[in-house]
C-alpha cells in the first residue's frame, strides 16, 4: 500500500501529532514511499524556516495581551516568508483544517514551528475569546461564500485570530531571547573572554563560576510556551464502601474514567503544561486502597530514578504547575537522601521499617520501608568502561541542553581515574564516533572532544545506541563497570525506528553486562516516558538535569550510585496481616507494580540499586478498628482490635502488621537472594516519628497535592510546609530547604492554602 503525498497525515506525522498506533502505521508506509519521506522532510524544512523567520522578528515593547495587538503583517511586523515557504505552510494548514480536530492540530503545529521559544504568560483568556470570535467568523464566512470559502482563508491570519500568533506571544524588549549558534557553544562564565572548558583543563577543582546553577533566572533560554495552571477545586464524587471486618470487599470505587476527566479539566483560560509543549508523559492513576483480606500481597519493583522531582522543580521555577502525569511520587521521595544505616552483614543493602500516625488522616497509619545501599569508597570503586552517547540533533541547540550536557560530562570526567576509559558517540541524522575509547587519564583529549560538539540535524537515536553498545562491548571490563550514558532531550521522533528492536537491544546488552543510564535535558521537547523506559530496560538510572547544581549532584556527589550497581532486579513483596490491617495503599510506584507471582520469577526484570543509594516506599494503612470517614459504625459486623502484644486464634501472627520480603541479584548473577523482615506497629504518633519518615511524608504529601489526588485527605500546602520544616534536620546541600521553597511556590501558583 502506498501513501498519497497530499495525505494530511503526513503533516501530523511531521509535526509529531499522531498517536502511537497511527505513528507506527505511518512509519511502515513511509518505508515504502521515498516520495512521502521527502514530503515529510519538506514540511519540517518549511516549519524550521518559519521558526527562524519568527525568531528574527524585532522584539516589540510592552503592549496589551490581545490576540489582535501587533499582528504580523502590520508595519514593522511582517512575516518575511518566501513564496515557496508560504505555499508550503498554507497547503499544510489547509490540510490540517479539514480534519475534525482542527484546534489541537493548529495549536500543536504552530507551537512546534515556533520552537517553543516564546512565552505565553497571560494569554489564556485572550486566546479563548479570540478562538470564539474566530469560530464565529469562520461560520459566517462559510454561510456567505459556500463550502469552498475556506480555500481563501489566510492560514496565518487564522492562527493569529486563534491567539497563537501575535503580541501576546512575544517577550518584552528588555528580556531578549539568546542567540544560540549551531557551533561549539560556551555558557557565559561571567568573565569576558574566559572559556569554562579552559578553566577545567587548568584546574582539577570545579571553577567557582560552575557552582552557579543554570536556572531560568541566569540563563534566559528559549522556553516552552508556558502558562500558570490552576486545577479545578471541585473533587469528584467518591464512594468508598464501609469496612466490614473479615468479610469486607474494599475497593476504590472512584471511576478511573471520571478521574481522567476531572484531572484533565483545566480552569477557564488555562492550559495543561503538556498541551503547550512537545513534552510527553505516561498516564498515571493513583494506586487505590486494597482490602488486605482479599489482596494480602503487594508487589513492586524498586525505583531509584529521580527525574520527576527535578523536572517538577524546573516547571515551578518557570511559574508553571506540573501536569499530574509528570508527578511520580516515588521519584520525588527518592530524590532525597535519608539517614538510614548501611548494611552490617553480607547483603548489599539494609532494610529499615517504621510506623507512625498518618498526617493527612488521623484514623490511618503510615508505614515507611527504607533501603540503604552499601557505600563504596572512591578509591575502591571498580574501573569504569564508559561510553558517552550524546544527542547533537537540532532540538539540543539550546543553552540548557547541549551546553549543559558538556558541562555535566566535563564534571564527570574530572571524577574519573586513570584506570577508567571514556568513549564518545554522537548522533543526529547520522551517528559517529567523536572519541575512541580513551584512558580517563587523558582528560584534555576528552574535554576537547566535548568542546567540539555541535548541534544540528534531526534525531536518529537508534543508530547511535547501537554504535555506543558496540564500543562498550569491545572494551568490556568483566571485573568493572560497563555503562552507556545517554544525554538527550528524548526526541526520538525522526526516521524509521523499530522501538521494539531498540528495547530488545538495550535489554540484551544489560543481560550481557553493559548497563544504560539516561540523563534528560531541556524543556519543551522532553520525552519523559521514552527516557524512563530506556533506563528501566537498560538496568540504569534516569535523572533529569535542569541546572548545573543538579548535574553536580548526580555526577559528582552521587557518582557511586550513578555508576556502580550493587544489586539488580530488586523486588519488594509485602504480606499484610488482615487481623491488623483492613486496607492499604502504596503511595506512588504506579508504573512499577508487579504481579504477585513475579516476585519469585528470576526472569522478571526489576529495578537496580547503586552504591550508597537510599530507596523509600510509603504505605497508607487503614487499621482493622478504624472508622471510615463519613460512614456510621457497622451494626452487624463488629471488629475487635487486636493488641500488638496479643496472640491466639484471632491473630496467629502475634500482632505483626506486615512482613516485608525482598529479592535481589548481585550485578553479575542470574539467581536471586531473599531477605525477610517483619513489622509490629509501634503505635507512634506522627510527631514522635523519625525526621526521615516525617520529611518523606511531606514530600509524598506534596506530590499528592500536585496530582490533586483523591487520597490527599486533610492535606494543604501549609500542612506540607509545616511537616517539612519540623523534619528539616541536617541539610548540608540545601535540598530540603529548596523543597520548602518549591511548596510555597506551588501554593502561590495554585491559589490554595
Amino acid at each position: 500500500m502506498t501513501i498519497d503525498t497530499n495525505d494530511p497525515r503526513l503533516t501530523a506525522y511531521a509535526l509529531n501529532e499522531l498517536e502511537d498506533a497511527e505513528r507506527a502505521e505511518m512509519e511502515r508506509l513511509l518505508t515504502e514511499s521515498p516520495e512521502a519521506r521527502a514530503e515529510v522532510e519538506a514540511i519540517r524544512g518549511a516549519a524550521d524556516r518559519l521558526s527562524q523567520e519568527l525568531a528574527a522578528e524585532p522584539i516589540p515593547g510592552t503592549a496589551p495581551h490581545s490576540a489582535e495587538a501587533n499582528m504580523p503583517g502590520e508595519a514593522g511586523h511582517s512575516l518575511r516568508l518566501s513564496d515557496e515557504d508560504r505555499r508550503q505552510i498554507e497547503a499544510r494548514a489547509l490540510a490540517i483544517r479539514i480534519r475534525r480536530w482542527i484546534p489541537t492540530a493548529i495549536a500543536a503545529s504552530v507551537l512546534l514551528v515556533c520552537g517553543l521559544s516564546i512565552s505565553m504568560y497571560g494569554m489564556g483568556s485572550a486566546r479563548d475569546k479570540a478562538r470564539s470570535d474566530s469560530n464565529t467568523n469562520m461560520i459566517a464566512m462559510k454561510d456567505a461564500s459556500g463550502p469552498d470559502a475556506t480555500d481563501s482563508i489566510d492560514p496565518l491570519s487564522e492562527l493569529r485570530a486563534l491567539g497563537y500568533v501575535g503580541e501576546g506571544l512575544v517577550r518584552d524588549a528588555s528580556d531578549p531571547l539568546p542567540k544560540v549558534s549551531g557551533g561549539a557553544q560556551k555558557v557565559d562564565s561571567g568573565e569576558p573572554g574566559i572559556d569554562q572548558y579552559a578553566l577545567i583543563r587548568q584546574n582539577n577543582t570545579t571553577p567557582k563560576q560552575f557552582l552557579n546553577p543554570l536556572t531560568t533566572e541566569n540563563v534566559r533560554a528559549s522556553s516552552p510556551a508556558s502558562e500558570q495552571i490552576a486545577w479545578m477545586d471541585a473533587r469528584p464524587n467518591v464512594t468508598v464502601p464501609a469496612f466490614s471486618g473479615r468479610s469486607m470487599n474494599l475497593v476504590d470505587n472512584v471511576s478511573r474514567d471520571s478521574i481522567d476527566v476531572w484531572w484533565n479539566r483545566p480552569r477557564h483560560g488555562h492550559l495543561y503544561h503538556s498541551e503547550n509543549t512537545g513534552e510527553a508523559y505516561n498516564r498515571i492513576l493513583d494506586n487505590p486502597f486494597l482490602a488486605a483480606l482479599q489482596n494480602p500481597l503487594s508487589t513492586f519493583s524498586i525505583d531509584v530514578d529521580t527525574a520527576s522531582y527535578s523536572n517538577i522543580r524546573r516547571m515551578l521555577t518557570g511559574n508553571q504547575l506540573p501536569p499530574p502525569d509528570a508527578v511520580r511520587i516515588e521519584e520525588m521521595v527518592n530524590y532525597f537522601t535519608f539517614d538510614y544505616d548501611g548494611p552490617a552483614g553480607d547483603h548489599p543493602f539494609a532494610v529499615h521499617l517504621e510506623t507512625a500516625a498518618c498526617p493527612w488522616d488521623v484514623e490511618h497509619r503510615l508505614v515507611r520501608v527504607g533501603l540503604k545501599g552499601r557505600e563504596i569508597e572512591r578509591e575502591k570503586r571498580p574501573a569504569c568502561n564508559l561510553v558517552f552517547l550524546i544527542d547533537v540533533s537540532g532540538s539540543m541547540d539550546e543553552p540548557i541542553k547541549l551546553p549543559l550536557v558538556k558541562q555535566a560530562l566535563a564534571m564527570l570526567t574530572q571524577q574519573l581515574t586513570p584506570a577508567d576509559r571514556v568513549a564518545m558517540v554522537v548522533y543526529a541524522g547520522a551517528s559517529g564516533l567523536a572519541l575512541p575509547s580513551t584512558p580517563a587519564g587523558e582528560k584534555l583529549k576528552i574535554l576537547d572532544a566535548l568542546d567540539n560538539l555541535q548541534a544540528g540535524g534531526s534525531t536518529n537515536g537508534g543508530q547511535g545506541i547501537e554504535l555506543a553498545y558496540d564500543i562498550a562491548t569491545q572494551y568490556l571490563n568483566k571485573e568493572g563497570v560497563n555503562r552507556v550514558i545517554l544525554a538527550t532531550d528524548g526526541d526520538f521522533n525522526v526516521g524509521i525506528t523499530d522501538r521494539e528492536k531498540l528495547i530488545k537491544l538495550i535489554t540484551d546488552k544489560a543481560k550481557g553486562g553493559v548497563f544504560l543510564s539516561v540523563l534528560g535535558f531541556g524543556m519543551g521537547n522532553l520525552k519523559d516516558a521514552t527516557l524512563e523506559q530506556l533506563a528501566d530496560k537498560g538496568n540504569g538510572h534516569y535523572a533529569y538535569i535542569d541546572t548545573f547544581a543538579e548535574a553536580k549532584k548526580v555526577l559528582v556527589d552521587e557518582i557511586g550510585a550513578t555508576l556502580v550497581t550493587i544489586a539488580k532486579d530488586v523486588k519488594i513483596q509485602i504480606e499484610f496481616n488482615p487481623a491488623q490491617v483492613a486496607a492499604y495503599r502504596l503511595i506512588g510506584y504506579e508504573n512499577r507494580i508487579l504481579a504477585a507471582r513475579d516476585f519469585n520469577d528470576d526472569k522478571k526484570d526489576a529495578g537496580e540499586i547503586g552504591a550508597g543509594h537510599t530507596v523509600t516506599a510509603l504505605y497508607e494503612i487503614v487499621p482493622m478498628a478504624a472508622n471510615v470517614r463519613g460512614v456510621d459504625p457497622l451494626k452487624y459486623q463488629k471488629v475487635e482490635p487486636v493488641s500488638n502484644k496479643g496472640s491466639g486464634e484471632r491473630d496467629p501472627a502475634g500482632g505483626e502488621m506486615l512482613t516485608v520480603k525482598l529479592r535481589y541479584k548481585p550485578p553479575t548473577a542470574d539467581t536471586s537472594t531473599l531477605i525477610e523482615v517483619s513489622l509490629v506497629d509501634s503505635g507512634a504518633a506522627f510527631d514522635g516519628a523519625s525526621p526521615d519518615l516525617r520529611f518523606a511524608a511531606s514530600v509524598a504529601g506534596f506530590g499528592m497535592m500536585l496530582r490533586c489526588s483523591p487520597h490527599k485527605g486533610d492535606l494543604t500546602y501549609e500542612s506540607v510546609i509545616a511537616m517539612a520544616v519540623s523534619a528539616l534536620g541536617r541539610d548540608p546541600n540545601g535540598q530540603r530547604s529548596e523543597f520548602i521553597d518549591l511548596v510555597r511556590k506551588a501554593k502561590t501558583l495554585s491559589g490554595r492554602e
